[in-house]
């Protein structure tokens, strides 16, 4: 996309760089509190809209350190399998892309917690469970053929794990807006058998997940020809740039004694020295006092 090249072009430089580190560090300091003190998140620090809307502008952050699980062991496995997942992303990417990706899926998240309040009145628990899915469905369009091994034993491709959360979004999505159009007996029956599946079939979980996947949805369906971001053509373009800027830093005169450039100053003058071998070049201080080197 033309606009995330001028954006990158311009606030580049203020990316934070290894953003997962920072994504790992807050899931265990969450994980921590919810061994220690479990009331705190939900108190303080949970997206919690109506407490945003009355001033509580914290909030929008630190429902960040909500972890992705509560015991140990998935814990340990799911901080290690997300934080491949990030430095992959962020390799192909870079980190400017990367941190734009994520904190637009941050963004989206407040939205949809403050549509959610705002229309049916309630706090939507929403933690970084579509902040986790979106970055899982953003690898696995990067790196559709990589295998996961499924319970420690099965070999799964990533695009069929990613298929399949995107068949549960879609559910989620479709029944949450059609569910209250149909007759009261079957919305019973349609609730209970989608709640088998974990698919929460109601109008604000339909509406916290489409919005909290926009970004995905945009970062992606936005490019080019529809076509998915290769990483092979940003790291040929980050080559190119770190060539160019290496070759604007080169120097065309440097001084064999004290080694100045052209570029430590525009009054400087430099000559080569005809009874000096090997094209030697001497700065106006240095022409006539060198000592000559055959």
């Amino acid at each position: 996309m033309k606009l995330i090249e001028k954006l990158e072009r311009k606030f580049g430089r203020y990316a934070i760089k290894n953003l997962t580190y920072y994504i790992m560090g807050a899931y265990i300091i969450g994980w921590l509190i919810q061994l220690t003190a479990p009331q705190v998140y939900n108190a303080y620090l949970s997206l919690n809209a109506e407490a945003v809307l009355h001033g509580q502008i914290w909030r929008i952050l630190t429902f960040l350190v909500n972890p992705p699980s509560s015991s140990m062991i998935f814990m340990i496995f799911t901080l290690y399998l997300y934080y491949f997942i990030g430095t992959s992303i962020e390799r192909a990417w870079g980190a400017f892309r990367f941190n734009l990706y994520y904190f637009t899926g941050v963004i989206f998240h407040v939205i949809a917690a403050v549509i959610i309040f705002l229309l049916f009145g309630v706090n939507y628990d929403l933690g970084t469970y579509y902040l986790n899915m979106s970055l899982f469905l953003a690898f696995a369009a990067l790196y559709p053929d990589m295998q996961l091994l499924l319970f420690f034993i099965i070999p799964v491709k990533i695009k069929w794990l990613a298929l399949l959360d995107i068949i549960l979004f879609a559910a989620t999505i479709v029944s949450g807006f059609v569910i209250n159009f149909l007759p009261s007996t079957v919305q019973i029956s349609l609730f209970y058998n989608l709640a088998r599946f974990g698919i929460m079939a109601s109008l604000p979980a339909a509406i916290a997940a489409l919005v909290s996947l926009l970004n995905f949805i945009i970062f992606f369906l936005s490019s080019r020809n529809l076509q998915r971001v290769s990483p092979k053509e940003f790291k040929r373009r980050n080559d190119f740039r770190k060539k160019t800027r290496m070759d604007a830093a080169r120097t065309r005169h440097k001084c064999a004694v004290c080694g100045r450039t052209e570029n430590d100053g525009d009054d400087l003058v430099f000559r080569y020295c005809s009874k000096c071998g090997g094209n030697r070049e001497y700065c106006q201080d240095h022409l006539f006092t060198h000592k000559h080197v055959n």
